[in-house]
């Protein structure tokens, strides 16, 4: 006799059809509730966050890329031209990325 591996046990089903039931009769909250009670609570207020909020603005002075420096296609770190490994369809590589 040939027999069905693919084939539900019966206690298998019987225990699914139990836990689907139990869940369906569960009172799960609705959308509205949920934004509703968020809605109410503000976690915000009275509480600190960690560290100093600093409103100071950061100055950087961005220096051009040089004559004999070039951007790495692999690591975009800028390099001396020296470091140049391989050059391939305009884009050139690092010793480090090559290597």
């Amino acid at each position: 006799m040939a027999q069905d591996y693919d084939e539900v046990r019966p206690d298998v089903a019987e225990a699914s059809e139990k836990t689907l039931q139990q869940v369906q009769s569960m009172d799960a909250p609705t959308a509205k509730s949920v934004q509703s009670d968020l809605e109410e609570v503000d976690h915000s207020e009275g509480q600190e966050l960690p560290g100093a909020i600093v409103l100071d603005e950061l100055v950087v002075e961005v220096i051009p890329q040089a004559e004999d420096e070039f951007t790495c296609g692999s690591c975009f770190l800028v390099r001396h031209r020296s470091q140049i490994a391989a050059e391939k369809d305009g884009v050139k590589f690092c010793r480090e990325c090559e290597g």
